[in-house]
């Protein structure tokens, strides 16, 4: 028999508000353990929280960017759990009324394809604190810096079916939540994090399976690797005819496993029931209007925009368009340039490239996009070579100097002198007879050594296309 899996996917996105949704405490990340808290985090008797109006800002640019229900009412609820990093026994959330629902986003698969994966709904809520565990000894310390700081929960349908379009599914909610500018979507530093529950059933059912939650996954291969493999589990108990447990489930990525962790909780374990310290909050239109005026452009409509008027493929406007950053630059550079596919190669190769082997983001790039425009400006006029430019853009990104002191500095200026390139093509030919007696034999794959010589010769100065034109005029008719 053959088996579907059924992915629904809970991503919590911290926000990127100053101070707590309920108190004045800072969300900097990394500040000493317990420095970042107050009566109100804590859950000290006879406080009483005071939402952060950020926060409400914040959900709502997320709602109308996935094109959710926003709801005129909304209200929160207090979820019970007992665990030691939620100081006051329960968190505050919201249940049966969240601030958004019914919305959605497309994700492309399989080379191109779209998919509409559905989102049921859009909350608000506190985090909890951190846990810090001892390798050593059996104890356990805990943080409460975390506790208070704003997240919304994202709630997708259980729309996904394979592991790739589950991590096509947060690459893309990444992708708006950053720019919106609401989430850094560091996943390493928790800022963006997600559960995932999935199921499996016999293909063309409309029955759902047994599903379990994973949880653990910080990177988005993490995700698809925890997915991939509960899939081929759940799968294996099917066919032996054994029951799948409904359960939460660790992904261990050192092993390559998902292990078992607790039972599942359903929504009645929680004990959900009303805030009586927080009156419902009411959203009129004027509000919503101005948040939707305030949107910027997004992923999606940028990519249509890059393809229309910079006449790029579908892959490379994609691609430009996943950072809202890397997009601004690109455009940036540009408006210096204006050679949309020549930047684009540029941007997407060497840029990139380079910042990769620095460990550093298109934010902190050390060459700012007029700076290439510069560089690209020096081969467009035949000053520098596309070889030469390669290694003038590895020391720009070095010392930070402007690309035509480097060429100055390092005689890097391109040979056009035609009769100079001509003398070097002559010695060439001179010192490779036998290569010119096999070229000449019909041996035309040649050509190419000979071209590398020349540029061997002349340090890679030489104009590549003068190069080219000389040789074969003096090759084939020598």
């Amino acid at each position: 028999m053959t088996y579907e899996a059924v992915i629904g996917l809970e991503v919590h996105a911290q926000l990127l508000t100053k101070t707590k949704i309920f108190c004045n405490c800072s969300t900097a990340f990394g500040a000493p353990p317990n420095t970042h808290t107050c009566p109100v985090c804590l859950g000290m008797p006879g406080v009483l929280p005071v939402l952060n109006r950020k926060v409400v800002d914040y959900s709502l640019r997320m709602a109308l960017a996935t094109h959710c229900t926003i709801a005129s009412e909304s209200r929160f609820a207090r979820k019970n759990y007992f665990y030691p990093d939620l100081p006051k026994g329960y968190q505050i959330s919201q249940y049966e009324l969240p601030i958004a629902e019914r919305g959605h986003i497309f994700i492309e698969v399989n080379g191109g394809e779209k998919r509409r994966v559905g989102i049921t709904r859009i909350h608000m809520e506190e985090d909890a604190g951190k846990l810090i565990h001892d390798p050593y000894r059996p104890i356990s310390a805990v943080d409460f810096n975390r506790t208070g700081v704003p997240l919304i929960e994202i709630v997708s349908e259980p729309d996904m079916r394979t592991p790739e379009e589950a991590g096509a599914y947060l690459r893309q909610l990444r992708a708006i939540l950053r720019y919106l500018e609401i989430c850094d979507g560091n996943m390493e530093e928790g800022s963006f994090r997600c559960d995932a529950n999935v199921s499996v059933r016999p293909a063309g059912s409309d029955t759902l399976g047994t599903r379990t939650e994973l949880k653990n996954m910080n990177s988005f291969k993490h995700v698809e690797n925890a997915l991939t493999y509960e899939i081929e589990r759940q799968t294996a108990c099917l066919e032996d005819g054994r029951d799948v447990v409904q359960e939460t489930r660790l992904w261990d990525p050192a092993k390559g496993i998902t292990a078992p962790m607790r039972g599942k909780e359903e929504a009645h374990d929680y004990r959900y029931f009303p805030d009586p310290d927080l009156v419902p909050l009411v959203i009129d239109t004027k509000w919503i209007e101005e948040i939707r005026a305030s949107l910027p452009e997004l992923p999606d409509a940028k990519k249509v925009r890059f393809i229309s008027d910079y006449d790029l493929p579908p892959h490379d406007a994609g691609f430009l368009t996943s950072s809202r950053t890397l997009a601004d630059y690109f455009e940036a550079c540009v408006k210096h340039f204006p050679d949309p596919k020549t930047v684009s190669h540029w941007v997407m190769g060497s840029v990139l490239a380079t910042l990769k082997s620095q460990n550093k983001t298109i934010e902190d790039s050390p060459v700012s996009s007029e700076r290439l425009a510069e560089l690209l400006r020096l081969i467009d006029s035949g000053v520098i070579s596309g070889k030469i430019a390669k290694t003038v853009f590895e020391e720009m990104a070095t010392s930070g100097k402007d690309p035509e002191a480097i060429v100055r500095e390092k005689g890097l200026v391109q040979v056009t002198d035609a009769d100079a390139i001509a003398e070097v093509v002559k010695e060439v030919l001179k010192d490779h007879a036998k290569e010119v007696s096999d070229y000449k034999a019909g041996k035309t794959k040649l050509f190419g050594f000979f071209v590398g010589q020349v540029m061997k010769a002349t340090r890679g100065k030489a104009n590549p296309k003068m190069v080219n034109e000389i040789l074969k005029k003096m090759i084939d008719h020598d």
